[in-house]
Formats: structure tokens, sequence, C-alpha cells
């Protein structure tokens, strides 16, 4: 009994799922010391006895777990759940999802007196049972507190690899947050590198309407990573709505934001290389340059062109006119 309070109270912080989930032996109970452990009769009826924590996958019925209010995921693609539904349709659920028991009398209607479950991980599991017309669900039930769940929830669904940026930023967040954790330490907890872990958490500083663009995936977490160079709300949202408008790439919308934060350095244009001038161009243009005493160029493109006559004030205008004027006299 000793060793079960103590369990129960352990904390799992930062060991990943395998200890956070430790599979144990089933101690038998008194009354089965002869028959050798739990029947299968007595693990298919969980609306009867509340199923206890013994580590070991069993039968419970959909209807009495509720789902996990800790969830970091905002999103499940209907396609891959109408998928993960059909397969378990016909094959069953493969890994069982994971519970923890409620409290009988803060979490039974009137009248009810099946114990209910809360659960813990495997959500998509959940729902595709659900949509497959399963009554029961393989689960493993965890005694656990609120802490503990919190965080097998987080760390479970960072560890998948269809979360969108902002879920991920997110669940970054909480973890942090929750736990008063540093990068440092959320990034040794997640398995992930330290500078991932920042960049996801400045996802946090977009405005709510770029934030759900990102989450929608009209926006890409490149697009995010070069918004947040602007200061401010305003300035990125407006960014924001002018990357979308235009459909600019990752690497259009930094030259952008550059362009924003150096207006100077956007106007330098790059110099481009002076293409040869043919001799006769060139000859052509010495002439009218004597002759008029003004800058002159010519662009010629095979024998078609024009002819560029560059003044210095209203004196050189006026006299270009007369000289012109007189020559056409």
């Amino acid at each position: 009994m000793a060793t079960a309070t103590t369990e129960s109270k352990r904390r799992a912080l930062g060991k990943g799922l395998e200890s956070l989930l430790p599979s144990r032996p089933a101690a038998p109970a008194a009354g089965n010391a002869a028959s050798g452990g739990v029947t299968i009769a007595a693990a298919a009826a969980p609306a009867v006895a509340a199923a206890e924590p013994t580590g070991k996958p069993m039968e419970i019925a959909l209807d009495l777990i509720e789902r996990n209010p800790w969830q970091t995921r905002s999103h499940f693609d209907e396609a891959a759940l109408d998928e993960l539904a059909a397969s378990v349709k016909a094959s069953g659920v493969v890994q069982p999802i994971v519970v923890r028991p409620l409290t009988p009398a803060a979490h039974m209607g009137p009248g009810q007196n099946a114990p209910r479950y809360q659960l813990i991980t495997g959500e998509r599991r959940l729902l595709a049972s659900k949509k497959a017309g399963k009554a029961t669900i393989p689960a493993i039930v965890r005694q656990v507190n609120d802490e503990q769940v919190l965080e097998m929830t987080i760390v479970e669904n960072l560890q998948r690899a269809d979360l969108n940026p902002m879920e991920q930023a997110r669940a970054f967040h909480r973890l942090a947050n929750e736990f008063k954790l540093t990068q440092e330490q959320v990034a040794v907890r997640t398995g992930k590198e330290r500078a991932t872990v920042a960049n996801f958490l400045r996802l946090m500083r977009l405005p709510e309407g770029v934030q759900t663009k990102v989450e929608t995936g009209d926006l890409t977490f490149g697009h995010a990573k070069a918004l947040l160079a602007l200061e401010g709300a305003e300035a990125i949202s407006s960014a924001a709505q002018k990357v979308l408008a235009l459909s600019l790439s990752v690497r259009q919308t930094e030259n952008y934001v550059q362009g924003l934060i150096n207006p100077e350095a956007r106007e330098k244009k790059p110099k481009v290389e002076e293409q040869p001038v043919d001799p006769n161009v060139r000859e052509a243009e010495d002439r009218l340059r004597r002759s008029l005493g003004l800058k002159v160029k010519i662009e010629d493109k095979k024998g078609k062109g024009r002819v560029i006559i560059e003044y210095s004030g209203l004196e050189d205008f006026d006299a270009l006119l007369e000289m012109l004027g007189s020559k056409a006299e």
C-alpha cells in the first residue's frame, strides 16, 4: 500500500513518455491468488467495476471516457481521421490509449454506477473508434495527477510530426509556463534543440490573426519567422496581408520585410553590367554631344531606339530648343 501511495505522488517531469508511462507487472489481488491474476471476463466489464492501474491494456466503453482538457492539438485532419477510422473498423486499435480514473462522485450522473475515465494520450484513436462505431477501446489505466497529465499530453503531442507550427508553439509555451522552465530545460524535456524551441516560442509574438493564418497553413513557419523581424503587431499584420495578397514566397517575404526595415537599402538598385556599345553608336553620341554641348545617350537595338538628351537647367533647355529650331529652318 505504501508503494502505491509513493508511486501516485511521484513527479515524472522531464523523463519522456517511457518513464511517464511506466509498465510494471500487475500485483495479483488477494482473492485471485489461486486463479493467477485478472481474468478475461473481469477485464471486459469496465461498466461494473473500476479498472485498476495495472499497466495492462483492457477494454473500456467509449462513452465512459472523457476528452483531455489539456489537449494542445486544436486541429485534426478529417481525411486522415477517416482513414484511421476505416483501419480501426477493419483491424481494431493496435496501440492502446492511456486514461486515468476519475473521482466517481464528481463524474457520475444520476443513476450511473459505472466509473468514468479521462483521456491522457490517444485522442485520434479515440475519435477514430467513435467514427468506426466501436463500443469499446483498449486502454491502459494510470493513476496520475493533473500536473503529470498535462506534461504527458504536451510531450506526447510534441513527439508527433503532424502538428502545425502554432500548435507546437503553444505546446512549448504552456510547458515552459506551467512548470516554470527555461528554454534549455524545455529542450531537454522534449528532446528538441534549444534553437528550435526558441524559434517556436517566438511565434507567440504574432498577432492573433496572423497566428490563425499560420495555423491554417496560409502562412508557413518561414513566412512567420520573416515577419517577426518587424516591430509591433500592426506592422506585422499589415505585412502579412501584403504577403498573402501577393502570394509571396518565403524569400520574397524576407526581402520585403528587409525593405520595410531599411527603406534606403531598398531604393539602392544593384549595379547592372553595361553592355558593350557599338562603335558606330558611340561615334554618333560623341558628334551630337559636341554639336549640342549636352550629354547625349543613344539606346539602339537592331537599328531602332531612342536618343536621350540631358540638360541641367532652363538655359540649357532653351538653348537646345533654339538650336533644334534653327536647324529645322
